[in-house]
């Protein structure tokens, strides 16, 4: 398996860390650390790839449950410095972000590899978009209503099958529209419209899904509430070790990439679960 992403050919037969990059104020679990400027910003940026990350996905409008709107412009204000200066670092850059005005805004610069869009290009215009940059990146994920409001009573009759009917129908518009199918990664959304039921039936189906998809797929599930609740543990920042856990055990059901806020921690364990062959 592999992921066509911007400059670069990413072979996927091992799994690979994307390290979290924020630059907003309200994130849920590391809002306005790294944000205050642009040189703190690098520096975390530059720890995450010193402990181990194969991408650095920047990211300027929280989508956490019940976030704050931001504008378009403002989230474009907050990105640009960031993926302006990280792209000439020579590293996989993927750019968070749902809205077609700030993709349109970081592709005309060329300032990122790939689009990891929340919304899976629904926003009026983004699939246009994206189909005009033949080796970008895209990484389309499942999402059941808007952030402000996702988590307000999400119901679903069959959550693996409906989140994976949802990929498969974005995909099908990516195609049609002419994104290449190297060029895309499926996500399907952990702790965004889900409750904690869905977000568990989901992962104990993960394995079969994987192995009967197309393409390579990317789990989320770093310091999210779902592991508070399974855990009892309200800080998010505390979650490492749930975190930890739950990202080897997406990779032992076959993800081939996991996004991640405690990249040095994931990386030694995903290199003690490769050794020992943990879950085999």
């Amino acid at each position: 398996m592999r992921w066509q992403c911007g400059r670069f050919d990413l072979n996927l037969d091992s799994p690979k860390v994307m390290g979290i990059v924020n630059v907003t104020p309200d994130s849920f679990s590391d809002g306005g650390v790294y944000s205050q400027n642009l040189a703190s910003v690098l520096a975390h940026a530059q720890q995450l790839l010193d402990e181990g990350a194969d991408i650095l996905d920047v990211g300027g409008e929280s989508t956490r449950p019940g976030s704050d709107y931001v504008s378009p412009e403002e989230e474009w204000q907050r990105v640009a410095p960031v993926i302006e200066a990280l792209y000439q670092w020579q590293v996989p850059l993927t750019l968070d972000t749902r809205r077609t005005y700030v993709m349109q805004q970081a592709l005309q610069h060329g300032w990122v590899d790939a689009i990891n869009d929340v919304a899976a290009l629904s926003d009026e215009g983004a699939v246009e978009t994206l189909a005009q940059y033949p080796n970008i990146g895209v990484c389309l994920m499942h999402m059941q209503g808007i952030p402000e409001s996702m988590q307000h009573n999400p119901q679903y009759s069959d959550v693996t099958a409906e989140v994976v009917q949802y990929l498969q129908s974005r995909v099908a518009a990516c195609l049609q529209a002419g994104i290449k199918p190297e060029c895309l990664l499926l996500d399907p959304g952990f702790g965004f419209g889900k409750t904690l039921q869905h977000n568990v039936d989901l992962m104990r189906d993960l394995k079969p899904w994987i192995e009967d998809s197309d393409y390579p797929v990317l789990i989320g599930v770093s310091r999210k509430t779902m592991l508070g609740q399974i855990t009892g543990i309200d800080v998010p920042e505390q979650r490492m070790v749930a975190s930890v856990m739950a990202a080897v055990a997406s990779i032992a059901r076959g993800a081939h990439i996991v996004r991640v806020h405690d990249v040095k921690e994931t990386v030694q364990a995903v290199k003690v679960w490769q050794e020992l062959g943990v879950w085999a």
